[in-house]
């Protein structure tokens, strides 16, 4: 594939966002995607909402939607909004990439952003990975996010059983070394649907604000990146399992939590499983309320409806980006 800046393609890098969602109190939603319309419904609900955008691909979208697809899906992006006479801010960001050669296929392709995840590593690789990745890209202009910590819970390609706490004790060095631009960081978030195990009558455990307070201290003025931090919204849940559904026991991050976290230096808040359960519900109603149903058009179109309305409430109610663009 021909090398791309991702300037040709409109798009802009998280640097000057950053900054404003740091001096601003709020932060900018990570949304993943994987079709069409998924992207369709992320591009107008932040169209609709006036606020800044970065639009998620893991490793294992990228490979379904095809990388060259992915590229032209962008830059349709960017043409769509300012066609609808909008200047919304739109990155394109490699989420949960694990090596170097990932990363610089990204960047060649025409990504403004990647992240390198190297948080499985002893420390001090971590940060060699992380460097290295580092060096490649702002050569390229293109910003990256590092991680330390590890989340527990499954989603696409990142898998573990247990979570282990960011120590702030270690962020300041790791950024000195590494030169990341925005760093994840664990305080309770996790992957997946299931994102806490409860017992009957048990509450969603607050995060661990205690946490990001230390590291804020020690990285004053900088970008932290919250991921795993879907609500599972619960009226999803419960029209997936009225129509054919098996999802039992789901707990997600609380949004009064989110918040909190969003009017902090949490500038990045990444949500991927709440849009997988809106396509998921929406496609199982209608299927189920007219079998004879067999247009791709009416069942997917139905869910892209459903998740624009999803990223308006996010961006408004939640993130407090609504109308930041």
């Amino acid at each position: 594939m021909k090398k791309v800046s991702y300037k040709e393609l409109g798009l802009s890098n998280t640097k000057e966002m950053f900054k404003k969602a740091y001096s601003g109190g709020y932060a900018i939603p990570g949304y993943n995607f994987n079709n069409l319309e998924q992207l369709q419904a992320i591009i107008r609900g932040s169209v609709e909402s006036k606020a800044p955008v970065i639009l998620q691909v893991s490793s294992g979208a990228r490979k379904y939607a095809d990388p060259t697809m992915l590229r032209y899906m962008a830059l349709g992006s960017v043409e769509y909004a300012r066609e609808h006479g909008s200047n919304i801010p739109i990155v394109l960001h490699l989420d949960h990439g694990d090596t170097f050669e990932l990363c610089k296929s990204c960047i060649d392709s025409g990504f403004s952003s990647v992240m390198i995840d190297g948080s499985h590593l002893p420390f001090e690789e971590n940060i060699k990975l992380s460097r290295k990745v580092v060096e490649y890209a702002h050569d390229n202009d293109v910003s990256v996010e590092g991680e330390l910590g590890v989340l527990a819970g499954i989603e696409d390609d990142v898998k573990s059983e247990h979570s282990h706490y960011t120590d702030p004790a270690q962020v300041q060095e790791f950024v000195d070394k590494s030169g990341v631009d925005s760093l994840a960081i664990s305080i309770g978030t996790s992957h997946g649907a299931y994102k806490f195990k409860l017992k009957p009558g048990e509450s969603v455990p607050p995060l661990r604000f205690d946490i990001l307070e230390d590291v804020s201290k020690r990285l004053p003025g900088f970008p932290i990146v919250l991921h795993g931090a879907s609500s599972v919204v619960q009226s999803y849940v419960d029209i997936i399992n009225k129509f054919g559904g098996k999802l039992e026991g789901t707990a997600g991050v609380p949004e009064d939590q989110l918040r909190k976290a969003a009017k902090s230096a949490v500038c990045k808040i990444n949500i991927d499983s709440d849009g997988r359960l809106v396509f998921t519900a929406m496609v199982r109603k209608v299927l189920a309320e007219d079998p004879k149903n067999f247009d791709p058009r009416k069942y997917l179109g139905e869910a892209r409806e459903e998740l624009v309305k999803l990223i308006v409430a996010k961006d408004t109610n939640v993130l407090g980006c609504a109308g930041k663009a």
